[in-house]
């Protein structure tokens, strides 16, 4: 079908109540979420906070997975819809890294993933293994030499770097440029499908990533933004902008899913003293514990932003034509209906229904390379370090006040 492109009238508020939600939400999201399924699966809400978010939240897993490959909830141009509708900025000279295929529909959508396709391969992914390994022995080593009573912050000096490191491989890219990249409140926050991005890190972020291109075009090399400028059938490749969003997509969405899937995955082994003896005492399950570590703590909570381009009726609701959609994968992926007991850790469980990573058109690309990722880690460290263990394991974790993104502020443990 033809989707339309989103109307001034989008977002427009309708007689049904809406929720709102406190700041309290980010510690204690799966209560919030588990009362919304029993409840009846999809509502209005408006979250509050940091990253203040607005939509009709979907929540049950067959729901949710429908929802995902629902054509009728339209992505493009929905960010600009979304900012228009909350009075946020938008354009501006960062306003080119978000047109990617993460924001678009079919046909455009098909064009950018057949040619994305061809440069990310899973041939690519595989072939990045060494390097992941090396990074990882690389920032453990640093490590090494910590004391007994010290504490250390497995995000700051493991998670963030790590992911980070191993994107700017994939690119081809110079080390130095990483401090530009950064995000997680560094420089740059959200996730470059809904997230908010300063005008002067758009500006450096657009400025970098447009000299390495160039760079790139003038001396090729055995990289993914090289293959990416020469991707194409037909004569159809990939323009410039193209290529500097898809590489923009790859930094921010890639490297925060990654960061969020480590250390969310090495605080639940922490906290399940019974799953890490599991895990240390037969290594095969790793694979397993990352299935389960996405379906436990999703890393990204809500999909990214959808607008009904008619009236849907999702769960017995119906949704009107020009209304913002939440696709909430963290509660789909604790639903009763599918998961057996689905508050409880357990790396033994099939949780290969998942929906972490998405389903449909815009199953996630990277997902293969975040899978590697925290695999070649979690084996890492736990071989490393045999007496890992919380520094604070009275405290309550600190997780970031964002509703799309399910991450932790920090990670402090104590190696020996």
């Amino acid at each position: 079908m033809q989707l339309s492109e989103p109307s001034d009238e989008i977002g427009n508020e309708t007689e049904t109540e809406t929720e709102m939600v406190g700041d309290s939400f980010a510690r204690h999201p799966h209560d919030v979420y588990r009362r919304w399924r029993e409840e009846g699966g999809v509502r209005k809400v408006r979250f509050s906070g940091a990253a203040p978010l607005a939509g009709w939240v979907v929540t049950g897993h067959a729901a949710c997975r429908a929802a995902l490959a629902d054509p009728r909830l339209s992505k493009d141009g929905a960010t600009e819809a979304y900012a228009r509708h909350e009075g946020l900025p938008v354009g501006g000279p960062g306003s080119g890294l978000t047109s990617h295929m993460l924001n678009s529909d079919p046909p455009r959508h098909t064009r950018l993933r057949r040619l994305v396709q061809q440069a990310f391969t899973q041939r690519r992914v595989a072939g990045l293994r060494p390097r992941i390994e090396a990074h990882v022995t690389t920032l453990l080593d640093a490590l090494d030499g910590t004391d007994e009573g010290d504490e250390v912050d497995l995000i700051a000096r493991f998670a963030l770097p790590l992911p980070l490191a191993v994107i700017f491989d994939l690119l081809g890219a110079d080390p130095a440029a990483h401090g530009i990249l950064q995000v997680r409140g560094h420089t740059v926050s959200g996730d470059g499908g809904d997230g908010e991005v300063s005008v002067p890190t758009a500006e450096a972020m657009l400025e970098r990533l447009r000299a390495l291109i160039a760079e790139k075009r003038a001396r090729p090399g055995d990289d993914l933004l090289s293959a990416l400028l020469t991707a194409g059938d037909g004569g159809d490749r990939l323009t410039g902008q193209e290529v500097t969003s898809m590489a923009f997509l790859l930094v921010i969405a890639g490297h925060q899913t990654t960061v969020n899937l480590v250390a969310n995955g090495l605080l639940a082994l922490l906290a399940h003293p019974a799953q890490l003896a599991a895990v240390r005492a037969d290594p095969s399950l790793i694979p397993s514990l990352t299935d389960e570590v996405l379906r436990h703590e999703s890393p990204f909570a809500l999909a990214s932003l959808r607008y009904t381009t008619e009236p849907v009726t999702i769960d017995g609701t119906t949704i009107p034509a020009g209304e913002f959609v939440q696709i909430a994968l963290a509660a789909a992926n604790r639903d009763p209906e599918v998961f057996a007991d689905p508050d409880r850790f357990d790396v033994t469980r099939d949780a290969s229904q998942h929906l972490a990573f998405g389903h449909g058109v815009h199953h996630c690309l990277g997902a293969p390379l975040a899978r590697l990722q925290a695999e070649i880690a979690f084996a890492h460290v736990l071989r490393r370090f045999p007496g890992l263990r919380l520094a604070h394991p009275e405290r309550t974790a600190e997780w970031q006040d964002n509703p799309r993104h399910r991450g932790l502020l920090t990670l402090p443990v104590r190696l020996r």
